[in-house]
C-alpha cells in the first residue's frame, strides 16, 4: 500500500514541478492573471506532494517511550497542513491576483503561448491524475467514490486525487478565461478567471480539512472491521456478552482495539487468560491493521 502510494505522490510531484516552471515562464512572457495564478497553484501542489512524502517518511518511525502506538498519525498531520496550504496560499494568492487585474486589467500578450502551455499542462496532469484515479478505484473496491473518501482511512491517495482534480478544472477555467480576454477585448475576463481558480482551491480545500480532520482526531476503523472483531470474540466458549468494541486508527494501516468483554462463572482465570491469547492472534491474523489489543474482562454474575 505505502509503495502504491508513493507512486501516485512522485508522479504527482514531478508532473507538477514541470507544469509550474512553464506555466511562470508564460505568464511572465503574456501576462496573464490566469496563467500566474495556474503557475501558483502548481507550485503549491508541488509543495503540498513534497509535505505528504515527509509525512509518509515520519509515519514509519518506530513507537518510543513519548510515542508508545508510534506515529503513524503524522501522515494525518501533514495531510491536514497540505489542506491548509491550498487555501491560504493557492486559493488566497489566486484570489488576490484576480481582484488586482480587476482593479488594473492588463493586455495579454502572444495569447497563443498560454495555448501552448495550458495545453501541455493538460496533457502532463492526465497522467498523474488517471494513475491516483486508477489507485483511489482499487482502494474503494465496491464502495461509492462519496463513501470511500468519508470512510478512506489513507488521505494521501484522496488528497492526490483532489488536487489534480482541481487542477484539471483550473487549467480549463484559465484556458476559458484566456480566450475570452483575447477575442473580446474584454480584459476582465483574466482576471475573473483567476477569481474562479482562487475558489476551486478553497473549496477542494475545505473538503480536503472536513476528511481528514475526523482522522486526525482520532477515527474509528470501518463497520466491517468493528463487527468482524465482535464476531470473532462472540464465538469464543466462554464468552457470554461483548459490550464494547472501542477502535482507533492510529494511521492508514494501525488499528488500535480496546474490547469489553463479559466472561461466564464457569470459566476459571487460567481459561480466561487463555482465550484472551487466542483472541488477540485471532483478530490480528484476520485484520492486519490491527497492531494492538486491549481486553477488559468483566463477571457475567457481577454484570448482572
Amino acid at each position: 500500500m505505502a509503495g502504491n502510494t508513493k507512486t501516485v505522490i512522485y508522479a504527482a510531484l514531478i508532473g507538477n514541478s514541470l507544469i509550474a516552471i512553464t506555466k511562470f515562464i508564460a505568464a511572465m512572457i503574456t501576462g496573464s492573471s490566469a496563467m500566474l495564478s495556474e503557475g501558483i497553484h502548481s507550485l503549491v501542489d508541488t509543495g503540498n506532494q513534497i509535505l505528504l512524502l515527509l509525512g509518509l517518511k515520519r509515519a514509519k518511525r518506530p513507537a518510543s517511550e513519548k510515542f508508545p502506538f508510534g506515529h503513524g498519525k503524522e501522515i494525518y498531520f501533514w495531510s491536514f497542513v497540505v489542506a491548509i496550504m491550498v487555501f491560504a496560499v493557492g486559493a488566497g494568492i489566486s484570489i488576490y491576483h484576480g481582484i488586482e487585474h480587476l482593479i488594473h486589467p492588463r493586455v495579454i500578450k502572444s495569447p497563443i503561448i498560454n495555448y501552448v502551455v495550458l495545453g501541455l499542462a493538460m496533457i502532463f496532469e492526465s497522467v498523474p491524475l488517471y494513475i491516483a484515479f486508477k489507485e483511489f478505484k482499487k482502494l474503494k473496491g465496491k464502495q461509492g467514490y462519496i463513501e470511500a473518501i468519508k470512510k478512506g482511512k489513507d488521505p494521501t491517495i484522496f488528497v492526490v486525487l483532489f488536487e489534480d482534480s482541481a487542477a484539471m478544472l483550473g487549467l480549463i477555467v484559465a484556458f476559458i478565461g484566456i480566450y475570452l480576454a483575447t477575442t473580446t477585448g474584454i480584459l476582465y475576463f483574466d482576471g475573473a478567471s483567476s477569481i474562479v481558480i482562487g475558489l476551486i482551491l478553497a473549496l477542494t480545500a475545505g473538503v480536503l480539512a472536513y476528511e481528514t480532520k475526523g482522522l486526525l482526531i482520532g477515527e474509528s476503523a470501518r463497520d466491517s472491521v468493528v463487527d468482524g472483531i465482535r464476531r470473532t470474540v462472540h464465538k469464543y466458549r466462554g464468552v457470554e456478552k461483548v459490550n464494547e468494541v472501542l477502535t482507533m486508527h492510529m494511521g492508514p494501516e494501525y488499528i488500535l482495539v480496546n474490547l469489553s468483554v463479559e466472561f461466564n462463572d464457569e470459566i476459571r482465570t487460567e481459561q480466561i487468560e487463555d482465550v484472551i491469547a487466542k483472541i488477540d492472534k485471532e483478530i490480528k491474523q484476520k485484520f492486519k491493521e490491527v497492531k494492538r489489543i486491549f481486553i477488559e474482562a468483566e463477571s457475567w454474575r457481577f454484570r448482572r
